[in-house]
């Protein structure tokens, strides 16, 4: 199967927005991003950056102030940046942490090198293809499925605010892309017990029985020209029959066994995403003109409670000054919606307990 796809303008982007980050001193030793090149399609597709830094910053406060500085200005470049550059990095890890299999085998399986050592990533990547199969697979992969079936996916709340062309064709992208690709992605790996690379990946390598038909269909839709006739409501009617066929191919929970170390990749899975929070709210609090972050404001919602959940099974499951600072940051993550008010609320909280959040950040559990 083949698709014409353009993605000749993210290898440029990754080499501007690294200019912008070292021209604010942020220090990395590699930037990846999620997902393969066949995965992101112009002009659709943002760029979702992973940092990884040779040590810890002294302040990682300072550190996500320089960060959300270079975002800014990496948008400032280019309007359509407030686009393909919707949101700062996504997580931040150190190379010790990866050389040490504490960073999840099934997120370092999608990344594509921006910047760095291409021998260090392949060597991390190979490891995480050959580590056992784990309930910490099971949990990453269903819970791309959780978060869209039954009806959880809902057009309507794939923002295009910050789109300023072919809306309907950015509609039927993120109907193929935002919701049949990775369910359909998840749905390999489950099947195959396999950290599958990418979106594309998966439709092209796994389809059995009838999901030929439709895995080809996906791949067309996917095309920023696909189908311009075909309403994003019609495509959308089609892709529910298509999720459908997917997961009557997708194995039921097995039993598996914990990976090993599991608390400790729970951590810092946790602290890696945390690691980037404050940059992501000042840069969603003040954004550049023209730049609409609303709706990224209230998807913050989902991630602090992924957080909040995670360690709060840390909490039972560590002890001594471990569970204290767990505890504590925990204690900085409240629940409920998140809005402008309340980001302006948590960034102040977090201010002033700086030291906790600080510590949570840098530490390495026992």
């Amino acid at each position: 199967m083949t698709t014409a796809r353009s993605t000749a303008s993210y290898p440029q982007l990754g080499v501007v927005y690294a200019e912008q980050l070292a021209a604010q001193g942020v220090t990395a030793s590699m930037l990846t991003h999620k997902w393969q090149a066949g995965d992101l399609i112009a002009p659709h597709s943002d760029i979702d950056i992973r940092v990884v830094l040779d040590q810890a910053p002294d302040s990682w406060w300072e550190w996500n102030e320089r960060l959300a500085t270079a975002h800014h200005q990496a948008v400032l470049l280019d309007p359509t940046h407030s686009r393909l550059l919707e949101h700062p990095p996504g997580f931040a890890f150190t190379a010790d942490e990866l050389d040490r299999n504490q960073v999840s085998p099934a997120e370092i399986s999608t990344w594509s090198l921006v910047t760095g050592s291409a021998a260090t990533l392949g060597r991390w990547q190979s490891r995480a293809r050959m580590m056992p199969w784990s309930r910490a697979d099971e949990r990453f992969y269903r819970g791309i499925l959780d978060a869209r079936i039954g009806g959880r996916y809902q057009l309507d709340k794939d923002s295009t605010d910050n789109v300023h062309h072919d809306l309907d064709g950015y509609r039927r992208h993120c109907v193929a892309w935002h919701y049949v690709a990775p369910c359909w992605f998840a749905s390999a790996a489950l099947a195959t017990r396999t950290r599958c690379p990418g979106k594309t990946a998966a439709l092209t390598q796994w389809h059995p029985g009838e999901l030929e038909s439709h895995a080809e269909r996906c791949l067309r839709l996917s095309a920023p020209t696909s189908d311009p006739d075909l309403s994003p409501k019609q495509i959308l009617r089609t892709a529910h029959v298509t999720v459908d066929a997917v997961l009557r191919r997708t194995p039921p929970p097995r039993p598996l066994p914990e990976a090993v170390d599991a608390e400790t990749a729970a951590w810092i899975t946790a602290a890696g995403m945390l690691r980037v929070r404050v940059a992501r709210w000042i840069y969603y609090l003040n954004p550049p003109p023209e730049t609409v972050t609303g709706y990224l404001i209230a998807r913050e919602e989902k991630e602090l409670r992924s957080a909040r959940n995670t360690l709060t099974r840390l909490a039972d499951r560590t002890s001594g000054d471990d569970a204290l600072l767990v505890k504590a940051m925990t204690e900085l993550l409240p629940p409920g919606p998140t809005t402008t008010s309340s980001l302006r609320d948590l960034l102040a909280l977090w201010g002033r307990h700086r030291s906790v959040v600080e510590d949570f950040l840098s530490a390495h559990p026992e």
